[in-house]
């Protein structure tokens, strides 16, 4: 392989219609797509350490329903936050927005997870609601990640 169809196997479409380099834009199409990267990294490093929390620090604290509890949220937190970064991925080398389904994803972390974190350790039972919309929140991101690619 020549170092031009190299250079070419790994640049993105737009960087080789263009024929120069790319060295990995901020911005597409006046889209920031470096919060979304950043968002992807804070929900994987707190769903990995709520992970550890649940499995060394509350194991002995918790029945094992609530222990079930926790993990199914640390689960649904750290597979969306694998999607979040795929997103921003796809954002960063299509060009496109992902604004709508990564917003859904992260609101549904935060309220489908994050309740179950706070009543698992004791929050208010009024929480107990939340835990659907955010579940909601999830279904919705995924729907408009579908409509996302039928628009492609």
């Amino acid at each position: 392989m020549s170092a031009s169809e190299n250079r070419t196997a790994v640049m993105p479409r737009r960087a080789i219609r263009s024929g120069g380099t790319h060295a990995g834009p901020k911005r597409n199409m006046g889209v920031s797509v470096t919060p979304w990267i950043f968002v992807a990294a804070i929900t994987g490093a707190a769903g990995v350490v709520l992970g550890a929390f649940g499995a060394h620090a509350l194991e002995t604290r918790l029945t094992p329903s609530q222990l079930a509890s926790w993990q199914t949220a640390v689960q649904y937190h750290l597979l969306h936050a694998v999607v979040l970064l795929a997103l921003a991925l796809f954002a960063v080398a299509s060009g496109r927005s992902v604004r709508v389904p990564a917003s859904l994803f992260s609101l549904g972390v935060l309220l489908f997870s994050g309740s179950i974190y706070w009543l698992v350790l004791g929050g208010p039972r009024w929480l107990g609601p939340i835990t659907p919309i955010g579940g909601t929140c999830l279904i919705a991101g995924w729907i408009s990640l579908a409509w996302l690619a039928r628009a492609s």
